[in-house]
């Protein structure tokens, strides 16, 4: 019996002893698994006609963090190998260096040209120089509206900058030149026949990368110079401008951020009509942010000295709460000082002639509400609507307007106006590892501008506003050297008693192929469905053109 007994208790020991051995050889999750991925995709060919676009001040919604990328590192439990024999591979994925220089050359019907170089030298850890210098343009013949005949036009853009960066154990320091011209045609009956704009500037900036220091701050000064070669009534008029920006932030608990930050511009014309100025935003603002919410909460303070209106001021608040996974809430209240300087006025319409000085737009305000959400790995939804306010407006018209240029019709003018518009927009966008990518994106404005007066300014002001913009861009990289791409830009213009100005409609279709390694070719169609429309007054754009060309890294 004590024989039998002491049987029974072994094999006791032995059943409950085998879970654990068996429990004993799993193996514990890995729960780490660090990866680096880095993702270039092909440079795709300026649109001359896209930088023709008027651009409004829009709202920036917040932009939540994406949702991690996860995946399944669970091992079979090892019944028969013993764990230790082999281990799970937490190997760090990096991508091969970029080549340093860059050079692309394109050409197209309507003699489109796109020409691109540009070279980084490291020289050092701390040390770099980037040059680049790019031209792009056209010289060809357009249809004029109503069956006006032809127009050989030319338009050519030249920009050179090279930049040097030195990153010290606690502080950036850079330094970088540009140098630009635009030589272009006006219509054959303009007051004017052709222009010329030159542009210069020099920056110096310091910037702080420790964030173990108490402060961080950054600051830069700038040189810029400008000269438009024909005006109404006057030539070579030149602009200086000295710009100086800083900001100083500094946390005051963990979570809780004070900063100010400063812009100046001092402003000197050589021109007998303009008055020189000065210009002086102040931006006090807290930051608050967690988990939960970011909170913004300043003001945009400007004054001017010598010509402008003196005091000016306009809301900087922002909020946004994350109220589940990539799920944000947000609202804001901006605004502030747009400084209308010659580089603004050729952005805003190259064809327009300066007959006084303009003052700078003010963004009154610009309030919006909007919900943004990431429902599922790699797309996001973003909703929105808002009402903005803007003093002293810029739009352009015909000179005919003005009683000082009366009958060059065919001459565009830049004045300003008071005017506010109610918006409201939607943005879905989609990306599918690096095959496939898809942007779907519209807003829809309603504009107003008070008018008073009998000589029906208020259609002048509203006539080339945008009453709804659309873009649809697809990528697809089905191999890796193959990207191909597809999209439709959209733009109506407001009604008004004189009826209404044909949209923008604009269908391409473009792509590249490296067809050796740093090698590549490229082609882009624009404007497929040859429609007519224009984006200034009385200056039509190209029909269906294209351009193609050669890019090289090396």
């Amino acid at each position: 019996m004590n024989m039998r007994k002491i049987q029974y208790i072994l094999s006791g020991i032995t059943l409950i002893t085998l879970p654990l051995g068996t429990h004993a050889q799993q193996q514990p999750q890995d729960s780490t698994v660090n990866r680096t991925v880095v993702v270039e995709q092909e440079y795709n060919p300026d649109i001359l006609d896209a930088s023709k676009i008027n651009v409004l001040p829009k709202v920036e919604p917040p932009t939540a963090n994406k949702r991690t990328v996860e995946y399944d590192v669970t091992l079979m439990p090892a019944n028969t190998v013993p764990a230790t024999v082999m281990q799970a591979y937490t190997g760090k994925e990096t991508q091969a260096k970029t080549q340093p220089g860059y050079i692309r050359l394109g050409y197209g019907n309507y003699g489109n040209l796109d020409a691109r170089a540009s070279y980084l030298f490291t020289l050092s850890n701390s040390d770099r120089i980037n040059l680049n210098f790019h031209m792009n343009g056209m010289d060809g013949k357009l249809e004029l509206p109503d069956n006006d005949g032809k127009w050989n036009s030319y338009y050519y853009r030249t920009h050179a900058n090279i930049g040097y960066l030195h990153c010290f154990k606690k502080v950036d320091l850079d330094v970088a030149g540009n140098f630009g011209l635009s030589n272009f045609n006006f219509l054959p009956d303009a007051a004017v026949r052709k222009q010329k704009f030159t542009s210069g500037d020099i920056h110096f900036g310091v910037k702080s990368t420790d964030e173990e220091l108490p402060l961080q701050f950054s600051a830069e000064t700038n040189l810029m110079l400008y000269e438009r070669q024909y005006d109404f009534g006057s030539l070579n008029n030149q602009e200086n401008i000295i710009r100086t920006k800083a900001l100083v932030a500094g946390g005051i608990s963990e979570k809780q951020i004070v900063g100010i930050g400063l812009a100046m511009d001092n402003v000197l014309y050589k021109n007998n009509n303009f008055e020189n100025y000065t210009s002086l935003n102040l931006n006090p603002h807290y930051r608050l942010e967690n988990d939960d919410w970011k909170i913004r909460i300043g003001a945009q303070v400007d004054m001017a000295f010598g010509f402008g209106k003196k005091f000016r001021a306009a809301p900087d608040v922002a909020v946004e709460y994350n109220f589940a996974d990539s799920y944000i809430l947000y609202a804001q209240a901006k605004g502030g000082r747009v400084q209308n300087d010659f580089r603004r006025l050729e952005a805003f319409c190259p064809y327009g002639l300066v007959t006084s000085q303009p003052d700078a737009t003010y963004e009154q305000v610009n309030a919006a509400l909007g919900f943004k959400a990431s429902p599922a790995i790699g797309l996001w939804l973003n909703l929105y609507a808002g009402y903005q306010n803007l003093k002293d407006d810029l739009f352009f018209h015909p000179a005919g307007l003005d009683e000082t240029t009366e009958g060059h019709y065919r001459t565009l003018a830049i004045s300003q106006w008071n005017t506010s518009n109610i918006y409201a927009g939607a943005e879905v966008r989609y990306d599918y590892k690096n095959i496939f990518s898809f942007v779907a994106a519209g807003t829809y404005r309603s504009w107003d501008a008070k008018d008073n007066s009998q000589f029906g300014v208020k259609d002048y002001v509203l006539t080339y506003k945008p009453a709804f913009e659309a873009n649809l861009h697809i990528d697809v990289h089905p191999i890796s050297a193959l990207l191909l791409n597809l999209g439709y830009r959209h733009i109506s213009r407001e009604k008004v008693e004189e009826g209404k100005v044909n949209a923008v409609n604009n269908l391409y279709l473009g792509g590249s192929y490296e067809f050796f390694k740093g090698i590549s070719v490229y082609a882009r169609i624009n404007n497929l469905l040859n429609r007519n429309y224009q984006y200034y007054w009385g200056y039509p754009t190209e029909g269906t053109n294209f351009i193609g060309g050669v890019s090289l890294k090396f």
